[in-house]
């Protein structure tokens, strides 16, 4: 089966950015296939390159890039969010005049046309968050 994630809650308010992550690990554990995750609204904030977690927690960060480098899959944050929240790649820095970027390199940015994508190309799209 062929899955999507879209991740819409923060991961340092509520369990749901964590939670989608265990999800993805335990799916692709089972053999299934995750097209993409796409992270919208607060969910952009998985991507923050700058991040840092309690000595007890896991960065939501880390186990995203593990994911995405040990199973080929994209990690799409949409651009509109993205730039409301302060999270730019290297060409969004740049062209805002940034001194560098803030997201982590596991993500890409892009736009809702992911998301449409990944929708139909998967068998099932789950949300997390709201």
């Amino acid at each position: 089966m062929i899955y999507s994630l879209l991740v819409l809650s923060s991961p340092f308010s509520g369990h749901s950015s964590r939670r989608a992550a265990q999800f993805a690990h335990c799916v692709t554990a089972r053999g299934h296939t995750i097209h993409r995750v796409f992270f919208l609204d607060a969910g952009t904030l998985a991507s923050a390159a700058n991040s840092v977690s309690a000595q007890d927690e896991e960065s939501p960060v880390t186990g995203w890039a593990e994911l995405a480098d040990q199973h080929g899959i994209e990690l799409a944050i949409c651009i509109t969010s993205a730039l409301k929240h302060g999270m730019l790649d290297q060409v969004e820095a740049d062209r805002h005049e940034r001194a560098s970027p803030t997201i982590d390199a596991a993500f890409t940015v892009s736009g809702l046309g992911q998301l449409v994508d990944a929708y139909a190309s998967s068998d099932r799209l789950i949300t997390f968050g709201g």
